[in-house]
């Protein structure tokens, strides 16, 4: 099935069938959510490009707002580093260079995988800084407040939307899906918009798939691996003891 790059998988390891089955079914793009699950630098080096080898865009969320992350992620080859806590502009303005090179940012060259392991070229660095995209996660009070001033910054390619922990920075509390954390995302959605830059969110309800089609979100992590386990699992249990129990009802016997 041809692959859609704004559908993505979320994944919290390195699944090779969870990768391969989100390919055949037609996504397009993989998080790799670095920050909370089990990646270490050895499955990046060897999932990175088996994800990009099967036609997946690889959008690695990093371990945080650090220049060895960020670095380690681009010279793996990833397609986008989300960048998670970016707390300001001024913060965004200093963690985001790390994506890209002198004289936008301040990324350092490595001469591995994604140089061919040889030398590079100026054309070479600005191919990169083209094709790479640095995404701050917009997930904390201040980064939402000035928003707009991050999305301004050179070496911003769009943002990735965190609404779990912007709720709970805001004074929400547990995300809940509630008029302002929508209110939240619509801001987030037309600072993008009036910015040129496009914007990511994690949509794994049916509310929050329409709001960011209706939004015009460039990519969407709509379904976590974890949680596609838990719903096949739950859907497989719920059938067989719905018809043990019809079963027990009419007095058969196994």
């Amino acid at each position: 099935m041809e692959a859609n790059r704004r559908y993505a998988i979320w994944l919290s390891g390195p699944n090779v069938a969870a990768a391969e089955i989100a390919r055949q079914v037609g996504y397009g793009a993989a998080v790799l959510d670095i920050e909370h699950g089990t990646f270490d630098l050895a499955d990046l080096e060897r999932f990175i490009p088996f994800a990009k080898a099967i036609g997946l865009e690889v959008i690695a969320k990093v371990l945080g707002p650090e220049r060895g992350p960020i670095q380690q992620a681009l010279d793996f080859g990833a397609d986008v580093v989300a960048i998670p806590h970016v707390e300001n502009a001024r913060h965004a303005a200093v963690v985001t260079g790390f994506a890209k090179f002198p004289p936008r940012g301040d990324r350092s060259f490595a001469g591995g995988r994604t140089a061919a392991y040889g030398g590079f070229t100026d054309e070479w660095v600005a191919a990169q800084d083209s094709r790479t995209r640095c995404y701050p996660m917009i997930e904390d009070a201040g980064a939402i407040d000035e928003i707009e001033e991050i999305l301004a910054l050179d070496t911003v390619d769009g943002v990735f939307v965190g609404p779990s922990d912007l709720s709970l920075r805001r004074d929400r509390g547990a995300y809940s899906r509630t008029e302002g954390d929508f209110a939240d995302l619509a801001r987030i959605a037309t600072a993008a918009r009036n910015a040129g830059k496009p914007w990511l969110l994690p949509a794994w309800s049916a509310e929050e798939k329409r709001f960011a089609v209706e939004h015009g979100a460039d990519q969407m992590a709509v379904v976590m691996e974890h949680g596609a386990l838990l719903a096949g699992l739950t859907a497989a249990h719920a059938e067989i003891s719905d018809l043990d129990s019809r079963g027990a009802l009419t007095g058969s016997s196994a």
